[in-house]
């Protein structure tokens, strides 16, 4: 993939392979594709899973080593060749660089060292421009209180982004126990988060899409589990690893996080590029958007990536004004969803995401602004000005 490097090992010892492979897994940018304990079976393994990197260490035995990574250069040249070795002697460096590697690192392995690597290997990979690849965005979607729509805005705009072709998406339903992700788009998934957690360390690329469930839109997606139970048994660093591996295979990872702001939410949070807030213009909400801005910057600042989302704004002359609600939370809000409860109700009931069910309505409208000014692909300023004030971020009424 173009937003994480892929790498595959051989090392036949066993010791200094787990340690190639500790700090392999360190990284963010990189995903672990498969190891190998053998020099001669490489080739193959190498063959099989494509990888972006082989990464070969050479003590074991040199020569082997070196036949390994010429024969490499013939039948995989768009695979780069690491090496690492705990010799520095400068004949066995100058035959390596000669067989076709690309970096040399010493034991024992410094994180910094082998990030500067990849680092190197990425910028030749891609003629020295800097950020070729789009990299992978991780978006939570989590509400002030429950009954926000945070689920239905997590999923139309899952299925917004999904809708453009240069996208990969994935929703991930993270309420373990009450998520209806699958009901919103009529699906009954054979797997669940709890299935790719419990499997993380057997899966790669393939077996990970094929543990999703894919909708029409093209939108992929990974519910919560079945049984209430499994939910308690998915730890923070098995989520963490499954983001990792969604980070490998997508472009963006929307998360629909739960209102009990537990360890997995925190991680998500933690983990994530932008977190959408969900909130009506009610008073209750309001001073939960306050109480948790507050509690997130407590924990490493994570306000500073927040966004402010006002849900079913005009729903009546009831709600407080924008301008009211933006002095009660200190920032302004960053997006304004229309309220339209009869075309909301017919979709959630339908099953049908409403980018199918009702294109022109005002409210897919918005969300697909949303998506846009999410991926950075919003139209002109003047234009999205326009957009915005019928479509996004209504003007502020006038009563307080």
């Amino acid at each position: 993939m173009a937003n994480v490097l892929r790498i595959a090992v051989v090392d036949p010892k066993d010791a200094t392979r787990d340690a190639l492979k500790s700090a392999i897994l360190g990284l963010d940018s990189v995903w672990l594709e498969a190891e190998c304990s053998r020099y001669e079976f490489f080739g193959d393994v190498v063959g099989q899973t494509n990888p972006d990197i082989g990464f070969v260490a050479l003590d074991s035995n040199p020569d082997k080593a070196l036949e390994l990574i010429a024969s490499l250069g013939k039948s995989a040249p768009n695979c780069a060749i690491l090496v690492t070795s705990a010799s520095t002697d400068g004949n066995l460096i100058l035959r390596t660089m000669r067989a076709g590697a690309k970096e040399f690192l010493t034991q024992p392995l410094k994180v910094e060292d082998l990030s500067t690597a990849l680092q190197r290997v990425t910028s030749q990979r891609t003629g020295g421009t800097s950020g070729a690849g789009r990299g992978c965005r991780l978006i939570a979607v989590t509400g002030a209180t429950g009954g926000v729509g945070s689920t239905s805005l997590a999923v139309n705009l899952g299925c917004a982004l999904a809708a453009d072709e240069t996208n990969s998406v994935v929703l991930l339903d993270l309420d373990l126990c009450l998520g209806d992700a699958d009901v919103f788009l009529d699906t009954i998934p054979e797997y669940t988060l709890s299935d790719v957690a419990q499997n993380i360390g057997r899966l790669d690329l393939t077996l990970l899409k094929r543990s999703l469930t894919k909708h029409d839109t093209g939108l992929y997606l990974l519910p919560r589990p079945v049984q209430l139970e499994d939910a308690r048994h998915i730890t923070t660093d098995e989520l963490a690893r499954v983001f990792s591996l969604l980070k490998a295979s997508f472009t963006h990872i929307i998360i629909d996080a739960s209102k009990g702001y537990n360890a997995l939410d925190m991680q998500a949070i933690a983990e994530s590029d932008e977190v959408l807030l969900i909130t009506q213009l009610d008073l209750p909400c309001l001073r939960n958007v306050v109480r948790l801005l507050m509690s997130f910057k407590e924990l490493n600042r994570f306000d500073e990536k927040v966004k402010i989302v006002v849900n079913r704004a005009g729903h009546d002359t009831g709600q407080i004004s924008l301008r009211k609600a933006q002095e009660t939370i200190g920032r302004e809000i960053f997006w304004q969803v229309p309220n339209d409860y009869r075309v909301m109700v017919e979709v959630r009931n339908n099953g049908v995401p409403l980018i199918q069910q009702s294109p022109k309505a005002t409210i897919t409208q918005s969300i697909n602004q949303l998506a846009a000014a999410l991926s950075g692909k919003s139209e002109s300023r003047e234009g999205a000005s326009k957009s915005r004030s019928w479509l996004g971020i209504w003007p502020a009424k006038s009563n307080a």
